[in-house]
């Protein structure tokens, strides 16, 4: 798969997951149960791990949450990353509780000593430090200057205080709930600092606005070759950060999917469009193989849409048309169509990973 990524950078290890380097750009998100409700917390986790997630950060408000990820790191796979505010004793307390990674700001847990403090730990434990700054925190002393600007002094503010602590384990974040800011802020992070990057918009809001603002600021920087880990921030169910980043980075072909193309609907159609490729989508979700299929409303283009297609389906008035590798295998009942459709999908799956 292509990686835009013109530098290599530094690596860090998050539990099993690398960020930054050779390792591939890895998909982020976070809960939203109460961390010390264990059982809530690790069903969660685990459905987002099953929609592809690959590390997820938890709440840790308190020493309870703090103490509570020992617990839930018994029943989930994928890495936990403890977001900690103002109380250093809380970070210290989630690393020794199995913390695979802390997302903290070393200026806003108070004096020099508890960030040794914290430091001395992480090392111990080697567990890395997410630093960095977004548009609703940005350092007072850089309020005069223009946002982006601000945005990378107050990030850098950060890193350096752990370097001098010498800590470099580090994985830099730069957000705003602007598009434009976050790009540019990112690029010019980007051009002075070799520190993996954690990139996101910020409170982007209800899906509709997520997705395009994520879609917009993300997709420009994994072009440019800037970012080594993503987190997409959709208000509401955590499940639809990671199918949106998946899709996301599999269009971006920055890793193998499942494409889906539908047609726009019209009067033409013979079955309801969006409910029939949103079911294709489902039962796709977890493929991890370069496909395209094609979901399509009648025949009038028929084989001329889907000619690119690997397979597809298409309305028509006796029932559904399926399409493989640009032709048309027969006319089936639904649920005969998706049975061959599956079937195909399979076959394709086995010829390219070679097996007989």
């Amino acid at each position: 798969m292509k990686d835009y990524r013109k530098k290599l950078k530094r690596d860090v290890r998050v539990g099993k997951i690398g960020i930054g380097g050779n390792f591939p750009i890895s998909i982020q998100s976070m809960t939203n149960t109460d961390t010390r409700d264990v059982s809530a917390t690790v069903n969660q986790i685990i459905k987002l791990e099953e929609a592809g997630c690959e590390i997820v950060r938890v709440s840790t408000p308190d020493i309870e949450s703090a103490k509570a990820i020992k617990a839930i790191k018994e029943h989930v796979n994928i890495p936990i990353v403890a977001d900690i505010h103002f109380d250093y004793k809380i970070a210290i307390e989630a690393i020794k509780n199995g913390a695979d990674k802390v997302r903290l700001n070393p200026g806003n847990i108070g004096s020099a000593e508890k960030v040794l403090e914290v430091v001395k730990v992480a090392k111990e434990y080697c567990v890395p430090i997410r630093v960095g700054a977004n548009s609703g925190s940005i350092n007072k002393k850089y309020e005069h200057l223009p946002k982006i600007d601000a945005l990378v002094e107050s990030a850098l503010d950060e890193v350096r205080i752990l370097e001098k602590a010498g800590f470099c384990d580090i994985v830099i974040s730069l957000k705003s709930s602007d598009v434009l800011e976050t790009v540019q802020a990112n690029r010019k992070i980007h051009a002075l600092v070799d520190y993996p990057l954690h990139i996101g918009v910020t409170e982007a809001g209800t899906l509709y606005n997520s997705l395009i603002k994520s879609s917009s600021a993300l997709g420009t920087l994994l072009l440019e070759g800037i970012g080594d880990t993503i987190r997409i921030s959709i208000a509401g169910d955590p499940i639809n950060e990671v199918i949106t980043a998946k899709k996301l980075l599999t269009f971006l072909k920055i890793r193998k999917g499942v494409d889906v193309v539908a047609c726009p609907t019209c009067a033409r159609t013979n079955f309801d469009v969006e409910e029939v490729a949103l079911e294709v989508e489902k039962f796709l979700s977890n493929i991890e193989e370069d496909i395209t299929v094609s979901v399509l409303g009648c025949v009038v283009n028929g084989v001329g849409e889907a000619k690119d297609s690997d397979v597809g389906i298409a309305g028509v008035k006796d029932g559904i048309a399926v399409f493989y590798k640009g032709e048309i295998i027969g006319t089936y009942q639904k649920e005969k169509a998706f049975e061959i459709l599956k079937e195909k999908i399979e076959l394709i799956i086995k010829e390219r990973r070679g097996d007989k």
